[in-house]
């Protein structure tokens, strides 16, 4: 693999392999889950204007569908290696049935509509500007239809401008 793909393609990878935590709602009143699809481009942007997105596939089930059904903002944060654990817990507790970031070691931090959490290393703050439903009948491939959707309903997917990227800095 050449460097340029070493460097451009690790985008591909952060959520496959590093995992993303998605949050929703406010300080006093979100959720998250842990994420492993996801994606980023752009859309709707004109030749003066590129509008970044990140989009986000999360269950119906899942509490925090919820969340991101009724608020404008999400936000998506990739961690080092040292808290897979945390979002393990993240990613198979519901927050449904109490406070399961307090089981984990990570600070939430409220700004003015949305959520993001301190220890992160990257955060992309996204202003929802579509969702939908996947649909199976628009499902190709019947593979996917039989490891994912047999008893499981298809995902909701979330697109959001990113508006805001919070990197935190060596200390």
């Amino acid at each position: 693999m050449s460097d340029f793909q070493k460097e451009y393609y690790q985008v591909f990878q952060m959520f496959n392999h590093q995992w993303g935590l998605v949050a929703s709602g406010t300080i006093d009143n979100y959720n998250c889950c842990t994420i492993g699809w996801g994606s980023l481009g752009s859309v709707w942007g004109g030749s003066d204007h590129v509008k970044p997105i990140c989009t986000v596939y999360v269950n119906e089930n899942r509490y925090t569908n919820q969340f991101l059904l009724e608020n404008d903002y999400f936000t998506v944060s990739f961690f080092p290696e040292s808290y897979r654990k945390d979002l393990a817990i993240l990613g198979t507790l519901s927050g449904r049935d109490g406070d399961k970031v307090s089981k984990t070691s990570l600070t939430p931090v409220g700004k003015e509509g949305y959520v993001y959490f301190e220890e992160a290393e990257l955060t992309l703050v996204c202003k929802k500007v579509y969702w939908d439903k996947m649909k199976k009948d628009h499902i190709l491939d019947q593979g996917i239809i039989e490891r994912s959707y047999l008893d499981e309903p298809p995902h909701h997917f979330y697109m959001g401008e990113i508006i805001e990227v919070k990197k935190k800095t060596a200390e």
